[in-house]
């Protein structure tokens, strides 16, 4: 075994670990028995009780899943599992992209088996206590079933490309693996609402009514050519409300969730709305997209460096070296370069929020955006005094506090 690296995959794990706990401790230490003054007015008494309970069920939870996680992934590394996994299917077949696309399918099936019944607490015992929880039996094994199906045909396809253009085109291969994962990006960006949503939910165009009429009218008043406003099933598994943009180009849409629509006002709608029309029109959307090409472009680079060193796999106890071993230690090895890179995007995320809350409350309404924010947050349980630092590392929308201080500067 390569002792260098093997040491350095250990101490970033354990110090991956460690970070996370730390964060999760802040948090902890903004947790109050009673209301706070700066959230009178958004929550009661009895609501943000409620919140605080269902943030500390969720604590202990979290607490539980990840040091399971944690235990599993360091046992496996200390003991050569990996290397083991890697040598039984051998027996099997010695051709590369066979050996990935088995070697991450068997990792993944057995972590997801693994992680089941801890899903299935979450599910039915947590979300289910705080009255969120809306999904039967049957949707949550089929759901299983189809997120098995979808990450073998796509999650496969990709292994098996990205392996096979390394076999095939040597030092040229992160700039082809790139390219291919550029168009894949985009190919998802514009139609994923169109292929992978519709099988786990439903989605109808907004029906005419008021609300429709509003949108239309909004959408055009600032420019913005909308033919697709949807509704999506989301109370088949939650109480939980949302809202999004997604697809480029004449493929793009807005989409809300029918438990939005129960719990809002026209107007307060027409505002969560206008947000995800500022995000296009700032081209938020196409900065995203970019950037996460970008990010992609980078790995790769990196990878490619470093991949034919046979001490990537020998890190994990292998005896050669092969593609699929070297590709999960250098993901483990990368994780404080995707850590920063993260905090980076989150900050960016972070700024986009800010904008498009500008332009909602600017071109429409900044009291019924502020309205919104704070039922969806109340409706959500949502923490609203998060710590500092862990809003720096983890929170890609800036907590509501912040955002409802910035609308007031707008006015509107």
């Amino acid at each position: 075994m390569a002792q260098t690296p093997f040491y350095l995959i250990i101490g970033i794990v354990i110090l991956d670990f460690a970070f996370g706990r730390f964060l999760e401790y802040l948090n902890t230490t903004r947790w109050s028995d009673e209301l706070p003054t700066e959230l009178a007015g958004i929550y009661d008494a009895a609501e943000y009780k409620k919140s605080q309970q269902y943030l500390k069920a969720n604590h202990k939870f979290s607490m539980l899943t990840d040091g399971f996680s944690f235990l599993l992934l360091l046992a496996m590394l200390i003991f050569g599992g990996f290397a083991l996994i890697d040598q039984w299917l051998r027996g099997f077949t010695e051709n590369p992209i066979w050996m990935a696309i088995l070697f991450f399918g068997v990792i993944g099936l057995a972590s997801d088996l693994l992680s089941t019944p801890f899903s299935v607490y979450d599910t039915f015992v947590i979300e289910e206590k705080f009255g969120f929880n809306t999904t039967t039996p049957k949707t949550f094994i089929l759901d299983k079933l189809k997120g098995w199906l979808l990450g073998g045909l796509i999650g496969g396809g990709l292994i098996a490309l990205v392996v096979w253009i390394y076999t095939s085109t040597g030092q040229w291969f992160w700039l082809v693996a790139w390219g291919a994962m550029t168009f894949f990006t985009v190919f998802m960006t514009m139609f994923y609402s169109n292929l992978i949503v519709p099988l786990f939910n439903k989605q109808r165009l907004l029906d005419d009514c008021d609300l429709r009429t509003t949108i239309e009218a909004f959408a055009t008043n600032v420019g913005f050519k909308l033919k697709n406003i949807y509704v999506i099933d989301g109370s088949k598994r939650s109480t939980k409300a949302n809202a999004y943009f997604t697809g480029l180009g004449p493929k793009k849409r807005i989409v809300l969730y029918d438990t939005l629509i129960d719990n809002h006002t026209t107007d307060e709608l027409v505002a969560v709305l206008a947000h995800e029309i500022g995000h296009y029109k700032k081209k938020h959307t196409l900065l995203g997209t970019v950037l996460g090409i970008m990010q992609t472009g980078i790995i790769l680079f990196i990878l490619s460096v470093f991949i034919s060193n046979p001490l990537l796999s020998q890190a994990l106890g292998a005896e050669k070296g092969s593609f699929h071993l070297g590709l999960l230690a250098f993901g483990i090895l990368y994780s404080p370069l995707s850590l920063l890179l993260g905090v980076l995007m989150n900050l960016i995320s972070r700024s986009n929020e800010f904008a498009a809350d500008k332009f909602a409350a600017v071109n429409f309404s900044g009291h019924s955006l502020k309205e919104a924010l704070k039922k969806l947050s109340v409706k959500n349980l949502s923490n609203l005094r998060p710590h500092p630092a862990y809003v720096f590392f983890h929170y890609s929308h800036p907590p509501l506090l912040q955002r409802l201080e910035s609308i007031d500067k707008v006015g509107g």
